[in-house]
């Protein structure tokens, strides 16, 4: 289940170079505007027969067309947070590069979290890393997660991920994508078997290196094929 309360986004870091919904191959490129969308109130939307539109149980993935954090929602984001509350028999999933603009908006009733909320702090190479995660990991947050991806090179999440509670990485997808290299992958599953955590290898992006070779990825295989690598540590969770 999706919920875009709003749309339009634009680059922020290297990872948005090649973004799938807003890049320069995207039919959405150049839709930087950023405004409010029909489906505003989709978490409390009721049906003609009063019922929730959304079923309570679901996990809903929060402005994955865009960034929860931009600064242009920062007024629309108070009633988005109510709504959050309002609907604690849902998960929210947050995905966001702008980790930095955690605190502005936040409910007064924030306290160390919402249950019902996991905030996700999207990295693709190690500089950035360093940057965002450790305000990730200072802020306060009951459930937290580190989406890798695009990943663009080795990362080395050792001093933050004792406070993290599980990792993705993908690859980038597109006709200029970079490498994804398999030993980047098992190296930070690796960092997560010592830590304890889950982890899911979610695609290998559209050019793959391992052992040695790179080959060129099928966009509609590139989630089967990191799945039938084997590697994923979900301990029957469901997926990020």
């Amino acid at each position: 289940m999706n919920w875009e309360p709003w749309t339009g986004c634009y680059k922020i870091s290297d990872g948005c170079t090649y973004c799938y919904f807003y890049g320069p191959y995207s039919k959405r490129f150049g839709q930087n505007n950023v405004t409010k969308t029909d489906e505003f109130d989709k978490p409390i939307a009721k049906t003609a027969k009063g019922a929730p539109r959304i079923a309570s149980g679901k996990i809903v993935a929060t402005c994955f067309a865009t960034d929860f954090f931009i600064p242009e929602a920062d007024e629309w984001r108070v009633d988005a947070w109510a709504m959050i509350k309002e609907r604690s028999d849902l998960d929210f999933l947050i995905l966001t590069k702008r980790i930095d603009r955690f605190m502005v908006s936040l409910p007064s009733d924030w306290g160390e979290g919402y249950a019902n909320v996991n905030i996700g702090c999207t990295i693709e190479n190690q500089e950035i890393a360093d940057y965002r995660l450790p305000l990730f990991i200072s802020y306060p947050i009951k459930r937290r997660f580190v989406a890798c991806g695009p990943i663009l090179e080795p990362i080395d999440l050792s001093p933050y991920i004792d406070r993290i509670d599980h990792v993705t990485v993908n690859g980038e997808t597109g006709r200029e994508a970079r490498e994804c290299n398999y030993d980047w992958i098992l190296d930070i599953r690796e960092q997560c078997v010592k830590a304890g955590i889950t982890f899911w290898f979610k695609s290998t992006g559209t050019f793959f290196r391992q052992n040695g070779v790179v080959q060129k990825v099928n966009p509609f295989k590139q989630s089967s094929l990191a799945k039938e690598l084997g590697i994923n540590i979900l301990n029957d969770k469901k997926l990020f």
